[in-house]
């Protein structure tokens, strides 16, 4: 009886889920005949602020988010805290320094991509294959993460077998995501956004609850006095710290699955409102669940046996909450992971789709059949899932640390080819192939031969050696056309045509 209480907000869940892919699907079968991509791969350019910030902090915030960040908490005390409170700026910086600017460009030359873009600013169908070939890749390693992270809950907490609860959670998020596109996942992830903020609720009331109040909770935390410390007794350092402010901060502007909402919204009033919900929602959700890390000390006491960090908030969810809601509880991570694994899923297909199929089609003189088109990309977001699913048959221990390291890999070979191309003119086509490349390869070298760094993460070496590389490619390669330059850099010339963002989509 327990375990129907615990799966039936769960399955409600779901099944919402469900029914919003393929309600949405409905609604845009007429635009998807006239512009199939455009519709299914960026809602055709129109969400509002709301939803916007809704979407980029959902997607931003991964099961690790609400398990595996939480459970290092747990741990380290609030010496983590700080350390997760550097992703507040996460929304800000990538609507704030390159909202704008994206969604110009894509609209004057009629990007559906984060690679359209690419391949314009730097004339290289090369650097554009790659950069797909890198989103697909890495983007399936979290994909794996979030995967194994909504498993193990339905496992921990439901009583379920491991195999079953991936099944039934990664099916659901691969069918509304394949049928419903970029339109769905939006929506999808302000309901995941607003679920993640109810389970916020539903998890403090149980510590608070269960561990005596604040003063008993905080007397037994001042039991462990490094857990009062910054540097967590030593255990973060300086340089982890400064790794984490540019893997959760500043290199947050090299992820594609935020980037890309740039160009999916209405007008400039959204994007502002958007950055003022995004920035103040994300300080919630990181400020509150790893504060919930921390305060479960006073209520877990010990690990539990046999399991790893990762085991804490499940443990907390089955152990001192009611079955309905544990229930409520369980939908926060995985609305964390849904959303995630919703905007990676339609993003990868979008790299294999559009980026390399009908672009190599339309280059030799073809044209793409829309209702072809549609059936491969709901053919290939579907085949990305079940690949994802079938590796997550066999998880890795904590998942945090596969969740960053995807995330690195992606920023390496991103952030300067973005940030650079965007604001420097002298940005070509040889560095960025240069950067992408070489960065992506010191970055996932150092990992696997686990290279010391002196205490930094192995993304200091990628995003360091990311930047020389390019520096020196665009100082010494061919300098771009004066035509693509008036396009990025209108206000630099002034014969070029300035391009106003339209006030209404």
């Amino acid at each position: 009886m327990r375990i129907l209480l615990i799966l039936a907000p769960i399955l409600a869940f779901l099944v919402v889920m469900l029914a919003v892919g393929f309600a949405i699907q409905k609604r845009s079968e007429s635009n998807r005949a006239v512009n199939f991509s455009k519709d299914y791969f960026i809602g055709n350019r129109s969400l509002g602020g709301f939803v916007l910030a809704m979407t980029l902090v959902a997607t931003y915030s991964s099961g690790s988010s609400f398990v595996g960040g939480p459970g290092v908490a747990w741990l380290r005390g609030f010496g983590w805290v700080y350390l997760a409170m550097t992703q507040v700026l996460a929304a800000f910086l990538v609507m704030g320094v390159m909202g704008k600017k994206m969604a110009v460009i894509s609209r004057k030359i009629d990007a559906v991509t984060v690679i359209d873009l690419i391949r314009v600013r730097y004339e290289s169908n090369t650097l554009a294959h790659i950069g797909a070939v890198f989103i697909v890749v890495f983007f399936c390693g979290t994909i794996v993460a979030q995967f194994i992270s909504g498993a193990n809950l339905f496992a921990a907490a439901a009583g379920v077998n491991y195999t079953f609860g991936l099944f039934l959670f990664a099916l659901v998020v691969v069918t509304f995501t394949a049928t419903g596109g970029f339109r769905a996942v939006a929506v999808t992830d302000t309901i995941c956004a607003l679920a993640m903020l109810l389970g916020l609720g539903v998890l403090t009331y149980a510590i608070l609850e269960h561990g005596g109040g604040i003063s008993r909770i905080m007397a037994v935390i001042n039991t462990q006095p490094q857990m009062l410390e910054p540097t967590s007794g030593g255990a973060i350092s300086v340089r982890l710290l400064i790794s984490f402010w540019m893997l959760s901060g500043v290199c947050t502007l090299g992820l594609p699955q935020s980037l890309v909402r740039n160009m999916s919204y209405k007008n400039s009033k959204s994007l502002h409102r958007a950055m003022i919900y995004g920035t103040v929602i994300v300080g919630a959700m990181m400020l509150g669940m790893h504060l919930i890390g921390v305060l479960s000390r006073g209520v877990i006491h010990e690990l539990p046996a046999g399991g790893t960090t990762d085991a804490i908030m499940p443990h907390l969810i089955v152990n001192y909450l009611s079955p309905v809601l544990a229930g409520i509880a369980i939908i926060a991570p995985l609305a964390a992971s849904i959303s995630t694994v919703s905007s990676l899923l339609i993003a990868s297909s979008s790299s294999i789709i559009k980026d390399v199929y009908q672009h190599v089609v339309e280059r030799h003189g073809g044209r793409a059949d829309q209702k072809k088109l549609g059936l491969f990309s709901i053919a290939t977001t579907a085949a990305i899932g079940i690949v994802c699913i079938i590796v997550a048959l066999n998880p890795p221990t904590v998942i945090v640390w596969v969740n960053m390291f995807a995330f690195g890999g992606l920023q390496t070979a991103f952030f300067w080819t973005f940030l650079l191309g965007f604001f420097w003119k002298k940005a070509n086509t040889t560095g960025a192939l240069l950067s992408m490349t070489g960065g992506v390869l010191a970055y996932c070298y150092c990992m696997a031969a686990k290279i010391p760094l002196g205490g930094f993460h192995a993304i200091v070496a990628g995003i360091g050696i990311g930047f020389v590389l390019f520096v020196v490619g665009s100082l010494t390669g061919k300098p771009n056309d004066e035509k693509i330059l008036k396009l990025f850099f209108p206000e630099t010339y002034p014969d070029g045509t300035k391009i106003e963002l339209p006030s209404r989509a």
